[in-house]
């Protein structure tokens, strides 16, 4: 059954800025050939494009972010709010301690089927010409109660009910990944990201474009900060600024943590979309896209792998390299969209360590698939046979 995306939403961007549609990681990528198609719109398999650098030296492309899908509501676990984002009392910065994000899962037990799926993986390759490589490029901005709201005209890349429909912060003086300021001019995922720690809220966009006095929105997570997420998340079926479901910023590692000497919490990774089990997903993803076609014995979104405990950490290039696979090790990472620069990194724009000569984007090509495994969370889900069915914090006219 082929799913197409809901036509609710009032203008795409192509139609309101002459924009091109959204491109696939077969039109950008660095020295890659990707998989996802290669037109957008609201009839479209769900595809999206990272286009941020890498250090100057490679070009994120992530090829979806969602489509229509559903589940049953769910609610939140309420936990005490903690914390001010200096990582000491809260999972990343942003959520709880107990946050799935902030897991130790050194003695974790592994899938049934981790050696298969890690021998597939492993013949595939990462992408990027199976390159393990940093992407450096998305912004996290900070804002509080006096930071100015706007709301924003939702465009095609907008979905229902998975997508919160509020007046957004939008602090002076930020960015969108990949752009010099708010505008999209690159027309690639464009994620703007802003938390909120008066209100303790996350708000992440994907396809966010502020020309002027205009203010074009896809799809807008709004995340509980004090709240520990179920294995369902925000509902099952249901996508967010990411394709798998999941929140983008406590999955990013930034310099101020590498040059502290440690990052606590999972990391975010992708994978191009021919690499990704087809519909299938593990919690605590929540979604799957289109464009996915990989055969069972590849990894499925929310698939979570650990780096092996016997791995040489030493013998990487540098000190930021080996904080990450150290983080690796501890923590894991999460599959949690389609592209081809397999890590992404915060950008060091607002940081107050920098990455030049703390970590360079290929530090870590020496790892390989081979060299992880994969932690159980339960099983595959189909994704055609769930319908997102949460309720959503406002809905466009």
């Amino acid at each position: 059954m082929t799913r197409l995306r809901p036509t609710f939403a009032l203008l795409s961007l192509v139609t309101l800025l002459g924009c091109k549609p959204g491109i696939g990681d077969d039109e950008v990528g660095d020295s890659a050939t990707g998989d996802g198609p290669t037109t957008g719109g609201p009839t479209d398999d769900g595809t999206s494009s990272n286009s941020g650098t890498a250090d100057t030296t490679a070009t994120t492309t992530a090829d979806t972010t969602a489509t229509d899908a559903t589940a049953t509501d769910t609610t939140a676990t309420d936990t005490t709010a903690t914390g001010d984002g200096d990582g000491d009392t809260s999972c990343a910065g942003y959520f709880p301690p107990d946050a799935i994000w902030c897991q130790d899962v050194t003695d974790a037990p592994t899938t049934a089927d981790s050696a298969t799926v890690i021998a597939w993986l492993d013949d595939a390759g990462w992408g990027n010409n199976n390159t393990f490589q940093i992407d450096f490029s998305i912004e996290v901005l900070e804002a509080d109660a006096a930071t100015p709201r706007r709301m924003f005209e939702a465009t095609g890349d907008f979905y229902s009910p998975d997508c919160d429909w509020v007046e957004m912060p939008v602090p002076d003086g930020g960015a969108l990944e990949g752009e010099p300021g708010y505008e999209c001019i690159t027309d690639g995922d464009c994620h703007l990201i802003v938390v909120e720690r008066d209100e303790n809220r996350l708000y992440e966009m994907w396809r966010a474009n502020i020309v002027g006095d205009q203010f074009f929105g896809g799809c807008l997570a709004v995340w509980d900060m004090t709240m520990v997420y179920p294995d369902d998340g925000r509902g099952e079926g249901c996508t967010s600024a990411d394709a798998a479901g999941f929140p983008i910023a406590p999955l990013l590692f930034d310099a101020d943590e590498v040059a502290a000497g440690s990052i606590d919490h999972a990391i975010r990774f992708i994978l191009p979309n021919d690499h990704i089990r087809h519909f299938i997903y593990t919690h605590p993803a929540t979604h799957s896209t289109n464009p996915t076609s990989g055969p069972a014995e590849a990894p499925t979104y929310g698939a979570h792998l650990r780096l092996r405990a016997d791995y040489p950490i030493d013998s990487l290039p540098s000190a930021g390299a080996q904080v990450v696979a150290r983080a690796m090790q501890k923590y894991g990472m999460f599959m949690a969209d389609g592209g081809q620069i397999a890590l992404t990194a915060r950008s060091d724009r607002f940081t107050t360590a920098k990455w030049d000569g703390l970590l360079a984007p290929q530090d870590l090509v020496a790892l390989t698939p081979g060299d992880f495994e994969v932690i159980e969370h339960g099983p595959g889900i189909d994704w055609e046979t769930v319908e997102c069915s949460r309720t959503p914090l406002g809905t466009p006219p």
